[in-house]
């Protein structure tokens, strides 16, 4: 496993241990207090578990898992992932700390720092894919499927 296969991962354990801390939070305060949550915390932590934790393990595994780029491929670049893990970091970072500020103040340095934080998120997904593309091709499978296999 490689150095950003590894950083996607573990980056996704800690989004899920933050978002698993923010949702005993979440719940602790509604059953023992009566408050039920902000609509801006259920949206960090939305956050936290589906981009945070989910998506960076599916990148990582992703990365991990498909086939290496072909010796002619020159779309593929390894700094476009690492480019792509930092705008996803940076963004849904933003996103969270935002979205959590926003349950005590609504300045619109902090509207702006939660439509950012969203823009890099999807700039990082785009740019991920984009690079990973042609890494998507079939590899074994198409000579099983000549044989006559089916899977």
């Amino acid at each position: 496993m490689f150095r950003a296969v590894r950083r996607f991962i573990k980056t996704a354990i800690v989004f899920l241990m933050l978002g698993i801390v923010l949702g005993v939070y979440m719940l602790v305060r509604r059953e023992l207090a009566g408050a039920w949550p902000d609509p801006y915390l259920v949206s960090a932590h939305t956050h936290l578990l589906f981009v945070g934790f989910v998506m960076f393990l599916i990148l990582g595994v992703a990365l991990w898992i498909f086939p290496r780029p072909a010796k002619t491929d020159t779309r593929y670049e390894p700094r476009m992932i690492d480019a792509a893990y930092w705008l996803l970091l940076c963004g849904t970072v933003a996103r969270v700390a935002g979205e959590i500020l926003r349950v005590e103040m609504s300045t619109a340095w902090l509207k702006l720092l939660v439509v950012l934080g969203g823009g890099l998120q999807a700039v990082g997904l785009a740019l991920y894919f984009w690079t990973m593309w042609t890494r998507i091709r079939p590899v074994g499978s198409r000579l099983r499927e000549g044989r006559g296999e089916r899977f």
